[in-house]
């Protein structure tokens, strides 16, 4: 790996706590290991996320489940290896239709200005050339904080560089480029693949299976190796000890080696940059197919101002 990287920084947005260790936290720990400066942006406590580890399901853990899960995010971002970590503040809305998502402090009933003002004054006061956020299309999963995060980074990256929106927030900051997380069906059908291969019962039942035919391939136009540091996704979700039982087949069922074959590096899709005029441009080319050598290899690529030299995958 030969790399050079002075004064960058890479926001990434995420809706609860876990989903930072789930989606890129191998990009996360590699470009904190090449000094870049690492910034979580956590929108939401995660009070409405099921105990999924039988061994802390007790009275003490549901009582205090927000300063349990606050805790669980701060070891995970120690682990992935998040500089700073800023919430947002919101309650964690659940799914569409529930008691909670119908509370006023949760982050779906947040005003969008609001919502989208707070991560304005994150960005502008972090400074980052790359934010990384939700993708357009989420019908796998449409939770409803996942959906806000898609429609307030978005929202935010566009504002940040615009010295007439939020001026209360700090000195207007133009993001050059705005990325959306991929988790690909294709990489869920070779994780299936592998454990019937294997001998081993596969998590992904038949309704697993169906869902992903109704699901459009989203196509990554940046890959991440993440060669080197495959196993801290694996750390970091261990770290969420209420939401992650360390028996789940479905996060590791496979041999670490194994699951560093199919998941050498973590994908994404540039979505849109910010010209040297300031001027915000949706990438054209959109969810294409892009083939593996056309791919980017660095999220930083074709930044101005910054003293690197380019990644090589596999370096």
């Amino acid at each position: 790996m030969s790399s050079v990287l002075k004064n960058a920084c890479l926001m990434t947005v995420h809706a609860h706590p876990d989903d930072e260790a789930s989606k890129g936290a191998g990009t996360v720990a590699r470009y904190h290991a090449e000094g870049v400066h690492t910034v979580l942006v956590c929108c939401t406590g995660g009070e409405e996320g099921d105990i999924l580890n039988p061994a802390l399901d007790t009275l003490e853990v549901r009582a205090n489940i927000a300063e349990v899960r606050r805790q669980e995010l701060d070891e995970a971002a120690r682990i992935i290896g998040y500089d700073e970590v800023i919430r947002l503040g919101y309650r964690d809305s659940g799914m569409a239709g529930s008691e909670a998502n119908a509370r006023p402090d949760c982050f779906a009933q947040a005003p969008a200005d609001e919502a989208v003002g707070r991560l304005v004054a994150a960005i502008r006061r972090t400074r980052p050339e790359v934010m990384v956020i939700y993708g357009d299309e989420q019908s796998g999963y449409p939770h409803p904080d996942h959906l806000r995060v898609h429609d307030m980074g978005l929202a935010a990256y566009q504002a940040a560089g615009d010295p007439h929106a939020f001026p209360e927030a700090g000195e207007p900051w133009p993001v050059a480029k705005l990325y959306y997380t991929i988790h690909s069906v294709r990489r869920f059908r070779a994780i299936h693949e592998k454990f019937e291969e294997l001998g081993l019962e596969s998590p992904f039942d038949e309704e697993w299976r169906k869902r992903w035919d109704e699901v459009p391939e989203d196509h990554p136009s940046a890959s991440v190796d993440i060669s080197d540091f495959a196993d801290v996704r694996a750390a970091a979700l261990k770290a969420h000890a209420t939401q992650v039982d360390p028996n789940s087949k479905f996060w590791f069922g496979l041999p670490p080696e194994v699951m560093r074959s199919i998941h050498p590096a973590d994908d994404y899709r540039l979505a849109y940059v910010t010209g040297p005029d300031g001027v915000v441009g949706k990438v054209e080319a959109g969810n294409v197919p892009v083939e593996p050598e056309n791919r980017e290899v660095d999220l930083f690529g074709g930044v101005p101002g910054l003293d690197r030299t380019e990644w090589s995958r596999g370096e």
